[in-house]
């Protein structure tokens, strides 16, 4: 039995084309079969991709880079990724997507919204450092397409908040973007600085759990995390976190004291032991 590919309209959006209708449109993207329309039906892959290409221009959409049977038969080669409007997600464990990054560089994958994604050794360290381990199955891992996006563009204007251009190679600019999502979300409008402080301690508390563990990629998740919420808690009090680091900073930099048991004791508190 022939292999059936759908090609499908999802009006104002997109045209494209799937082998599993429910699974690529419905699960994956969020529509309902009410929200779109089967354009046509055929087994001829190349038929139905060229097709494609041509209403794809024929309704004004952004026109695919590569057709979908030459992705199709480049993928069938390599490792096969699952893409949601949220995240992508790998079918390795994070202890072995390192090689199987280097083995796919060059595979690309289509997201409705951000376009055409695809892995190169520049953003591979990118992706080991934020993907995270699947609560559904460990032996699987996923990143979050925006922030892949924003990633693969450090100097370009966010489109969400066009009157602000970040970089994540700008720790400055990064407390920005923090913020930014922050109200985006509803946080400093809805939220206060006591919830912010619990989140902080939960936060805390998976730290400890990683460092325990010698969980690395955790230990790295759980202190970004912390740096978010204290963030928006400086925030939610009146402060930007910058001012408050420097504020830290200024007190001790000129701090005098000595190591003990992989601790710094201040000179004060060693005075006040003698």
């Amino acid at each position: 039995m022939k292999e059936i590919f759908y090609l499908y309209h999802i009006p104002g959006k997109k045209i494209g084309i799937t082998r599993n209708l429910k699974d690529r449109v419905t699960r994956q993207q969020g529509y309902s079969s009410e929200e779109y329309e089967v354009l046509l039906t055929s087994d001829d892959i190349d038929f139905i991709s060229n097709k494609e290409i041509e209403l794809q221009k024929s309704y004004g959409y952004k026109v695919d880079r590569q057709k979908y049977n030459s992705l199709t038969k480049k993928n069938n080669c390599n490792m096969k990724i699952n893409v949601t409007e949220q995240t992508t997600t790998f079918p390795v464990p994070i202890s072995k997507l390192k090689g199987r990054l280097m083995d796919n560089i060059g595979l690309k994958w289509e997201h409705p919204e951000f376009g055409t994604f695809e892995i190169t050794k520049d953003n591979i360290p990118w992706i080991l450092r934020n993907a995270k381990i699947s609560m559904y199955n460990t032996q699987r891992c996923y990143i979050y397409n925006k922030a892949f996006h924003i990633s693969a563009k450090p100097s370009t204007i966010n489109s969400t908040y066009p009157e602000q251009s970040f970089s994540y190679n700008n720790t400055e600019n990064m407390y920005d973007l923090i913020r930014a999502w922050a109200t985006d979300k509803g946080i400093y409008r809805s939220g206060d600085a006591r919830t912010q402080f619990v989140k902080l301690m939960e936060e805390a508390g998976e730290l400890a759990q990683a460092i325990l563990k010698n969980d690395e990629p955790e230990v790295i998740d759980a202190i970004g995390d912390m740096v978010v919420v204290l963030t928006n808690l400086a925030k939610l009090r009146g402060h930007n976190i910058e001012d408050c680091i420097t504020s830290a900073y200024n007190v001790i930099s000129n701090r005098t004291g000595k190591m003990i048991n992989g601790t710094f004791v201040k000179q004060e508190s060693l005075s006040e032991t003698l």
